[in-house]
Protein backbone atom coordinates (compact mmCIF):
# COMPACT_ATOMS: atom_id res chain seq x y z
CA UNK A 1 0.00 0.00 0.00
CA UNK A 2 2.96 2.33 0.46
CA UNK A 3 3.04 3.05 -3.26
CA UNK A 4 -0.62 4.13 -3.16
CA UNK A 5 0.16 6.72 -0.49
CA UNK A 6 3.20 7.88 -2.46
CA UNK A 7 1.05 8.27 -5.58
CA UNK A 8 -1.52 10.25 -3.61
CA UNK A 9 1.08 12.62 -2.19
CA UNK A 10 2.81 13.08 -5.56
CA UNK A 11 -0.42 13.70 -7.47
CA UNK A 12 -1.50 16.30 -4.94
CA UNK A 13 1.87 18.04 -5.17
CA UNK A 14 1.37 18.21 -8.94
CA UNK A 15 -2.11 19.67 -8.49
CA UNK A 16 -0.76 22.26 -6.05
CA UNK A 17 1.91 23.22 -8.58
CA UNK A 18 -0.76 23.60 -11.31
CA UNK A 19 -2.68 26.16 -9.25
CA UNK A 20 0.11 27.98 -7.42
CA UNK A 21 0.31 31.00 -9.75
CA UNK A 22 -3.41 31.40 -10.37
CA UNK A 23 -5.38 34.30 -8.89
CA UNK A 24 -8.56 33.78 -6.88
CA UNK A 25 -10.46 35.10 -9.88
CA UNK A 26 -8.87 32.52 -12.17
CA UNK A 27 -9.51 29.71 -9.68
CA UNK A 28 -13.23 30.64 -9.57
CA UNK A 29 -13.76 31.16 -13.31
CA UNK A 30 -16.10 28.70 -15.02
CA UNK A 31 -15.22 28.66 -18.73
CA UNK A 32 -17.88 28.14 -21.38
CA UNK A 33 -18.66 24.47 -21.77
CA UNK A 34 -17.72 23.60 -18.16
CA UNK A 35 -19.96 23.23 -15.12
CA UNK A 36 -17.36 23.83 -12.43
CA UNK A 37 -14.11 25.64 -11.74
CA UNK A 38 -10.59 24.82 -10.61
CA UNK A 39 -11.11 25.53 -6.93
CA UNK A 40 -14.26 23.40 -6.84
CA UNK A 41 -12.25 20.49 -8.29
CA UNK A 42 -9.52 20.90 -5.68
CA UNK A 43 -12.07 21.00 -2.84
CA UNK A 44 -13.93 18.05 -4.39
CA UNK A 45 -10.72 16.01 -4.36
CA UNK A 46 -10.25 16.69 -0.64
CA UNK A 47 -13.89 15.98 0.20
CA UNK A 48 -14.19 12.80 -1.86
CA UNK A 49 -11.05 11.30 -0.32
CA UNK A 50 -12.50 11.91 3.13
CA UNK A 51 -15.90 10.46 2.23
CA UNK A 52 -14.47 7.35 0.53
CA UNK A 53 -12.04 6.55 3.33
CA UNK A 54 -13.40 7.92 6.58
CA UNK A 55 -17.09 8.29 5.77
CA UNK A 56 -17.57 4.76 4.47
CA UNK A 57 -16.02 3.34 7.64
CA UNK A 58 -18.23 5.46 9.88
CA UNK A 59 -15.39 7.70 11.06
CA UNK A 60 -15.45 11.46 11.46
CA UNK A 61 -14.21 13.37 8.44
CA UNK A 62 -11.10 15.50 8.87
CA UNK A 63 -12.40 18.47 6.91
CA UNK A 64 -15.18 20.97 7.69
CA UNK A 65 -18.80 19.92 7.16
CA UNK A 66 -19.55 23.01 5.05
CA UNK A 67 -16.70 22.09 2.69
CA UNK A 68 -18.17 18.59 2.35
CA UNK A 69 -21.70 19.80 1.67
CA UNK A 70 -20.55 22.30 -0.97
CA UNK A 71 -18.12 20.00 -2.82
CA UNK A 72 -19.40 16.43 -2.62
CA UNK A 73 -20.52 14.48 -5.66
CA UNK A 74 -23.46 16.12 -7.40
CA UNK A 75 -22.71 19.68 -6.30
CA UNK A 76 -21.75 22.71 -8.37
CA UNK A 77 -19.65 25.73 -7.44
CA UNK A 78 -21.51 28.05 -5.07
CA UNK A 79 -18.76 29.12 -2.68
CA UNK A 80 -16.30 31.94 -3.24
CA UNK A 81 -13.08 31.19 -1.37
CA UNK A 82 -11.07 33.90 0.33
CA UNK A 83 -7.27 33.82 0.25
CA UNK A 84 -7.31 32.46 3.82
CA UNK A 85 -9.79 29.71 2.91
CA UNK A 86 -7.70 28.82 -0.13
CA UNK A 87 -4.65 28.44 2.10
CA UNK A 88 -6.65 26.20 4.47
CA UNK A 89 -7.77 24.10 1.48
CA UNK A 90 -4.16 23.75 0.32
CA UNK A 91 -3.16 22.61 3.83
CA UNK A 92 -5.87 19.94 3.74
CA UNK A 93 -4.88 18.90 0.23
CA UNK A 94 -1.26 18.36 1.24
CA UNK A 95 -1.66 17.23 4.86
CA UNK A 96 -4.46 14.69 4.70
CA UNK A 97 -2.50 12.02 2.78
CA UNK A 98 -0.04 11.72 5.68
CA UNK A 99 -2.90 11.41 8.15
CA UNK A 100 -4.56 8.78 5.96
CA UNK A 101 -1.39 6.71 5.86
CA UNK A 102 -0.93 6.97 9.64
CA UNK A 103 -4.56 5.99 10.24
CA UNK A 104 -4.30 3.10 7.78
CA UNK A 105 -1.19 1.80 9.54
CA UNK A 106 -2.99 2.16 12.89
CA UNK A 107 -5.79 -0.07 11.54
CA UNK A 108 -8.68 2.30 12.22
CA UNK A 109 -10.55 1.58 8.97
CA UNK A 110 -12.77 -1.30 10.09
CA UNK A 111 -16.23 -2.28 8.89
CA UNK A 112 -15.90 -0.73 5.46
CA UNK A 113 -19.34 -0.12 3.95
CA UNK A 114 -19.50 -1.37 0.36
CA UNK A 115 -20.03 1.46 -2.12
CA UNK A 116 -20.81 1.28 -5.85
CA UNK A 117 -19.02 4.17 -7.59
CA UNK A 118 -20.45 6.06 -10.54
CA UNK A 119 -17.83 4.33 -12.73
CA UNK A 120 -19.41 0.96 -11.95
CA UNK A 121 -16.57 -0.18 -9.70
CA UNK A 122 -17.72 -1.38 -6.28
CA UNK A 123 -15.51 -0.42 -3.37
CA UNK A 124 -15.47 -3.20 -0.78
CA UNK A 125 -12.46 -2.38 1.39
CA UNK A 126 -10.28 0.51 2.47
CA UNK A 127 -7.52 -0.83 0.21
CA UNK A 128 -9.87 -0.70 -2.80
CA UNK A 129 -10.97 2.78 -1.80
CA UNK A 130 -7.42 4.11 -1.53
CA UNK A 131 -6.54 2.79 -4.98
CA UNK A 132 -9.80 4.02 -6.51
CA UNK A 133 -9.34 7.46 -4.95
CA UNK A 134 -6.03 7.84 -6.78
CA UNK A 135 -7.84 7.10 -10.06
CA UNK A 136 -10.57 9.61 -9.13
CA UNK A 137 -8.03 12.31 -8.34
CA UNK A 138 -6.33 11.69 -11.68
CA UNK A 139 -9.60 12.39 -13.46
CA UNK A 140 -9.96 15.69 -11.63
CA UNK A 141 -6.33 16.60 -12.28
CA UNK A 142 -7.12 16.29 -15.98
CA UNK A 143 -10.17 18.49 -15.55
CA UNK A 144 -8.10 21.08 -13.66
CA UNK A 145 -5.58 21.14 -16.54
CA UNK A 146 -8.37 21.55 -19.10
CA UNK A 147 -9.95 24.36 -17.09
CA UNK A 148 -6.59 26.08 -16.72
CA UNK A 149 -6.13 26.13 -20.50
CA UNK A 150 -9.50 27.84 -20.87
CA UNK A 151 -8.98 30.65 -18.40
Amino acid sequence: MKIQFDILRKSRAIILKEIENLSLEELHKIPNGFKNNIIWNVAHIVVTQQLLHYGLTGLNLLCPDDLVEAHRKGTAPTKTFTEEELNELKELLMGLPDTLEEDFEAGIFENYKEYPTSTGYVLSSIENAISFNNFHEGIHYGIIRALKKCI
